[in-house]
């Protein structure tokens, strides 16, 4: 089982950003998960919100924004010990840094239709060339896992699931041409691992931060663990029992 740094570590560090991804990759783990969207100028950013007032304390819409606007928002706002400004990054600079990951988890968070989505997944390819071994691109929506079946798409992807749908989620992952789960803590039960694993279908599990949960996971066989808490995850699970 890998673990998995969430929105790089955004328990130890200020969430999807360089110095983030650049945190997870010091700490020797070489799988994250992040989230793309894309803005008005076609730019393709890693951020988890549409809006930045959670993570930058400024109340602004990403989508009125270019990527030449990133500059005046601070991503590490919330954090008084982080002593770097950091902007908003864009995907092709935060692929600098994990550009030596085994696993990457790529969100791509919701487009308003086919064709915003078919737009954003042609240049999302684009930008992954050369990470097809290491890359799955992940979504709750269909409209993006349709688009990448529609581009006959070489890269990995995987439906994300946070609605008790059951054995449904994975008929539907299969439909989609998907190669993994990722299902939310709350529903990962042990039904639903062995039946997902019993489809073939790869398993990452979100957002598990307690220890006693994730050693349970790891007995079960699941692949990925997505946590808030990489280095004190790691440090706990690699302590001999």
């Amino acid at each position: 089982m890998r673990i998995i740094g969430h929105r790089g570590a955004r328990g130890e560090a200020p969430e999807n950003t360089l110095g983030g991804f650049q945190y997870i990759q010091d700490l020797g783990i070489r799988a994250v998960e992040f989230d793309v969207r894309q803005l008005k100028d076609d730019a393709l950013i890693i951020m988890h919100d549409d809006q930045m007032i959670r993570t930058t304390g400024q109340n602004k819409s990403l989508y009125e924004c270019t990527s030449g606007d990133l500059c005046q928002f601070d991503q590490s706002h919330t954090w008084d010990d982080w002593n770097e400004f950091e902007t908003t990054p864009l995907l092709n600079h935060t692929l600098k840094i994990i550009h030596n990951f085994d696993h990457i988890e790529v969100e791509v968070k919701a487009v308003n239709s086919e064709y915003d989505a078919n737009k954003l997944v042609e240049i999302l390819q684009q930008q992954l060339i050369g990470f097809e071994h290491s890359a799955v691109i992940t979504s709750f929506y269909t409209k993006i896992h349709q688009a990448l079946n529609h581009q006959k798409s070489s890269f990995k992807h995987g439906l994300l699931i946070e609605d008790d749908i059951k054995h449904r989620a994975i008929d539907q992952a299969l439909e989609l041409g998907c190669c993994q789960i990722g299902w939310m803590n709350q529903l990962a039960t042990n039904e639903m691992i062995s039946a997902t694993q019993e489809a073939n279908l790869a398993i990452s599990v979100w957002t598990v931060n307690d220890v006693q949960r994730a050693q349970e996971l790891r007995h079960l066989g699941i692949n990925g663990l997505i946590t808030d808490y990489p280095k004190e995850m790691l440090k706990a699970l690699h302590q001999k029992t």
